[in-house]
């Protein structure tokens, strides 16, 4: 299992190093690298505004409230973190897409 599991990790990619590195910069990034930043400035037709939970820190507020919460307000906490989390990978799908392109150019 370990590995396995080492196996995955040894194809990972970390889609932070080309914008950290600032090999590819935009305006929009101010200067930054953050998803909530590199998303819109490479990817203007998504972003969070239309989601309840729409950064880390809102996403931690959330989840550590959970237990707290009647069953159907845990359920639609719930959906809305797994909203959260459903947009930050298809975001990074669509930003390396936009990359690959960039990269064959």
């Amino acid at each position: 299992m370990k590995e396995h599991l080492w196996s995955i990790h040894e194809n990972f990619v970390d889609l932070m190093k080309p914008f950290r590195s600032k090999h590819l910069q935009t305006p929009e990034m101010e200067g930054r690298y953050s998803l909530k930043l590199v998303l819109p400035a490479l990817v203007p037709d998504m972003d969070y505004s239309c989601l309840e939970v729409q950064n880390g820190e809102m996403a931690y507020d959330a989840f550590k409230t959970l237990s707290s919460l009647s069953p159907e307000e845990r359920n639609v906490k719930r959906n809305d973190l797994l909203a959260y989390c459903n947009l930050d990978t298809y975001a990074m799908v669509k930003i390396l897409r936009d990359l690959e392109v960039r990269c064959s150019e």
